[in-house]
């Protein structure tokens, strides 16, 4: 696997742009790329077959560079397609099939265990994709929005607090958080007492938009500690803030499968380093949301995998009532195999969908 350039930021043409020849010598160096990683030289495409000599595709070859489409690691290697090409291939290029009926049976099998909580499922879904598909599998869970019954908070040490929260619903969830210094088990419970007699069948998200001149008199009658455990909590667990909601990231290692060369060893890093962003990460699958089906972004596309030349494929996932909760998707090098993770993404999407009306 070679490091993919972005190449010059110019505009990149259409498709429609292309003559004929021009569009076969782009479509088969991405898709060498796609298979290989590795540059593809005019010789190599003139003896796959292409009825050119190597000094006519190495022409057009630097016209697609000049376009903005294909660029070279070097002046002597040959090409790869840029950040840009990617995307017209992507979008006008690619042939997408039908998931195989062995990955429909294995997703549904492997997400269908009875008695598993749907936070379960949703990990379990992150890695199933994590393992067909090569990549890291993310999902980002849904903000809850049941009515919330009872909470209370339970000092474990190590500077954290369990919060227990239990849903008129039924359903109990647990959220680590800060334990902020000088918090006592009393002021844990003033915490407790106040946000029980106060968020009783109101979903989290109506607490923490109507909740705001209680905050002020939380700050009055409560302990310093335990108005600030109110606050926290509140903007926390209504996932209001990128950084305070549930991502779940399986496989990174599948990232390491294939890089050898140091410029590899270097991408990977610094995608690891993207995958700390949580805060961003979500804000990207949060635009998933509002998407009808599956979403690809492609390395300089966005700000957070410019450096690393990643991709992401993400599709959001729903109930049957159409009720978008979250997105799940696939993060690996740009030249993932697009036609495979794509109807993989979406089948998974909406499996996770049926669930949750399961």
């Amino acid at each position: 696997m070679t490091h993919l350039f972005p190449g010059p930021i110019v505009r990149a043409p259409g498709l429609t742009e292309l003559d004929t020849r021009a569009r076969d010598i782009f479509r088969r160096v991405v898709e060498s790329y796609l298979e290989t990683g590795e540059p593809v030289g005019s010789r190599t495409l003139s003896k796959a077959g292409l009825a050119l000599s190597p000094a006519s595709i190495r022409n057009t070859m630097q016209d697609l560079a000049q376009l903005g489409l294909l660029d070279a690691p070097h002046t002597s290697a040959g090409r790869l397609p840029t950040h840009a090409g990617l995307r017209m291939f992507v979008d006008g290029l690619l042939e997408v099939g039908d998931l195989a009926e062995d990955d429909k049976r294995a997703i549904e099998a492997r997400l269908a265990v009875k008695g598993r909580s749907f936070e379960e499922a949703l990990s379990e879904a992150s890695s199933v994709l994590s393992g067909l598909a090569g990549g890291a599998g993310i999902v980002v869970t849904p903000v809850r929005e049941g009515g919330v019954k009872h909470v209370e908070f339970v000092p474990l040490g190590g500077g954290q607090v369990l919060a227990v929260m239990v849903f008129e619903d039924g359903q109990v969830e647990n959220r680590l958080m800060r334990q902020a210094p000088g918090v006592t088990p009393s002021a844990l419970q003033e915490a407790s007492n106040f946000l029980n007699a106060r968020l009783r069948g109101r979903t989290l998200t109506e607490a923490r938009s109507e909740m705001g001149s209680e905050l002020d008199v939380a700050r009055r009658q409560l302990d310093e500690t335990a108005a600030r455990l109110v606050e926290d909590g509140l903007a926390a667990w209504s996932g209001g803030e990128g950084d305070a909601r549930s991502l779940i990231v399986r496989g990174q290692a599948n990232l390491l499968a294939d890089a050898r060369a140091r410029e590899d060893i270097d991408r990977v890093r610094q995608l690891f380093d993207d995958l700390e962003q949580k805060g961003q990460l979500i804000g990207l699958l949060d635009d998933v949301r509002d998407a009808e089906g599956v979403r690809i972004y492609i390395g300089a596309e966005t700000r957070l995998f410019s450096l690393s030349g990643s991709s992401v494929i993400a599709a959001p996932y729903m109930t049957g009532r159409q009720k978008v909760l979250g997105a799940i998707g696939v993060i690996g090098p740009a030249r993932l195999n697009y036609a495979r993770v794509i109807p993989l993404v979406d089948y998974t999407a909406r499996v996770l969908g049926r669930m949750m009306d399961g």
